[in-house]
């Protein structure tokens, strides 16, 4: 795991000042390349261009497919315990910008199992939260043509089986040096349900390339994950990954997380509330006075607006080198770039509660997304499993 004096971060914890190029050495990632980035579709998108998306394990064969026009898949999860805030949601718009773009597939699972067994919830909480966050991916707009979404309770005929043969190739030391010691079982046996979110694409349509956009913390579920694949039982490729910073909270640079102190910007936030956490919370790295700022300027690098702008909200890289650039030299204040930022949060969040709201009901919508009766047979059948009468069909 890799935890250091100052900083942890594992797919359960996430403190202190990260050291990303630590991060890399520790997980044994490489840097995402100025070739590599150069080869995403144009127009490059900020999360990549800008370095957000900065390391990579197995990047090229997904590129050379989406380039080539042959079949990629892109998987990114949600684990539903509580309200989504835009932290979460990036990696959805990206998949989203992908699948526009080269026509990726999308498998996007939702870990309401692995909640439970980690969150101190009732399951039927973490099943409220999982019916919400569903509407709020529904309304990033994927296309259910090239979309599976996967709920572990709700499609257990098929995420158990599969689950079941790679919980056959993971042994309880790999869990618990990769992990730390489980709280419960359910932790123990999780790696494998991971495992089965990751492969479940090319278990469905077969062999090919995939890319898990996510966070560094998760990248332990990776690991596992292509250990699996590596062993070549299945068919599949090693998943390739696409390892993101965190965005901050508004506490300063770090995770955003909707469970700490700070508070973060919900994806049910309205105007009103967006100018309000931005005004009073967002970590400034302006001076103490006025003078003092106009003389010495500000730090955009420590500017928890000015970081929302660069990561994901503002597209326009010119407009971002400028206003760095203006609060270096003080023209810029800090309530002013306050302001910035909290107007294109606002206008993110109208445009996405306006596609959420002209949703109909959630089973309605998402039966498009679940996977065929077809779909579920020829994944069990890659693990083995034949087609009987034991089996729901």
């Amino acid at each position: 795991m890799p935890t250091a004096d100052d900083f942890t971060v594992t797919p359960y914890a996430v403190e202190g000042d990260i050291d990303y190029d630590r991060l890399l050495e520790t997980f044994g990632a490489d840097a995402l390349t100025p070739e590599q980035k150069a080869r995403f579709p144009t127009p490059t998108h900020p999360l990549v261009r800008r370095d957000v998306f900065y390391a990579e394990r197995d990047v090229d064969p997904f590129l050379d497919a989406a380039n080539d026009g042959l079949r990629h898949s892109i998987v990114t999860g949600r684990g539903p315990s509580g309200p989504m805030h835009i932290g979460h949601v990036f990696p959805f718009y990206f998949a989203k910008y992908l699948q526009d773009q080269t026509d990726a597939l999308v498998y996007i699972p939702f870990s309401d199992d692995e909640k439970y067994f980690l969150k101190d919830k009732p399951i039927a909480e973490v099943s409220d939260y999982t019916r919400e966050n569903l509407l709020d991916v529904l309304a990033v707009g994927f296309d259910p043509e090239k979309t599976r979404i996967v709920i572990d309770t709700a499609d257990a005929d098929v995420v158990y089986p599969l689950a079941t043969a790679f919980g056959k190739e993971v042994t309880q030391s790999t869990v618990d040096a990769t992990y730390g010691e489980p709280e419960n079982i359910g932790l123990s046996f999780y790696p494998a349900v991971q495992a089965t979110h990751l492969l479940l694409p090319q278990l469905v349509e077969g062999r090919h390339p995939t890319l898990v956009p996510i966070a560094v913390d998760q990248d332990p579920h990776v690991r596992v994950c292509r250990d699996i694949a590596a062993k070549q039982r299945y068919d599949v490729n090693k998943p390739g990954a696409l390892l993101s910073k965190f965005l901050p909270s508004l506490a300063g640079p770090g995770k955003m997380s909707s469970s700490a102190d700070a508070p973060s910007i919900l994806l049910s936030d309205d105007r009103e509330t967006v100018f309000e956490k931005i005004r009073t919370h967002a970590f400034s790295g302006g001076q103490t006075s006025l003078d003092a700022h106009r003389e010495q300027g500000g730090n955009p690098e420590i500017d928890v607006s000015y970081l929302f702008l660069y990561y994901f909200f503002e597209e326009s890289d010119e407009r971002v080198e400028r206003l760095a650039r203006e609060y270096r030299d003080g023209e810029l204040l800090s309530g002013e770039l306050k302001e910035i930022a909290a107007e294109k949060i606002a206008d993110f969040l109208d445009t996405h509660h306006a596609r959420r709201e002209q949703l109909g009901p959630l089973e309605a919508e998402l039966e498009p997304y679940r996977l065929t009766q077809t779909e579920r047979r020829a994944a069990r059948k890659r693990v083995g499993y034949p087609d009987d009468a034991l089996v729901q069909q």
